[in-house]
């Protein structure tokens, strides 16, 4: 327990969730990078869901798509920082949701990954967040996710 609450490591344990493999980055980046206290993402897609919202996919399966989006972040950042209980806050995500011309549902979509931090993170899991349509993502994925966050202490130098 963290301060009297349940820690985000004991939060996953008790919601049953794994985290995934890290994935191979796409081309020539890492997946995030640390300045002082503050961690940004890469984006992350999945392997699982393809496709364009309001033409392909149902809002429901976008919902899974940026879970699972979240997911692999979560996983980048537990690689990076080694114990998500570092976490101090998310601070912001942008989700990019591959959208028929005339899908406005993006923040639905992106309540996938802004109810998994709240419900893994508390308090500190409430973040700023834009959703955004796209005509398309690389691999024709679903959706991607990047994020900021803050971390305890300072990187060292």
């Amino acid at each position: 327990m963290v301060n009297g609450t349940v820690s985000p490591e004991q939060k996953l344990e008790e919601l049953a969730i794994k985290l995934p493999p890290v994935r191979s980055s796409a081309g020539n980046y890492v997946s995030c990078v640390r300045t002082g206290n503050l961690l940004f993402t890469s984006g992350q897609g999945t392997d699982e869901y393809r496709g364009r919202l309001g033409e392909d996919l149902p809002i429901e399966v976008g919902y899974e798509a940026a879970r699972q989006c979240m997911l692999n972040l979560l996983a980048v950042v537990k690689q990076e920082v080694g114990d998500l209980n570092k976490v101090k806050r998310i601070v912001k995500i942008l989700g990019f949701v591959n959208s028929a011309d005339d899908f406005t549902d993006q923040p639905k979509v992106m309540n996938g990954a802004s109810d998994l931090l709240v419900q893994i993170f508390g308090e500190k899991g409430q973040h700023g967040r834009s959703a955004v349509g796209m005509a398309q993502l690389p691999n024709n994925n679903a959706v991607e996710v990047e994020m900021v966050l803050e971390i305890e202490g300072q990187e060292a130098i």
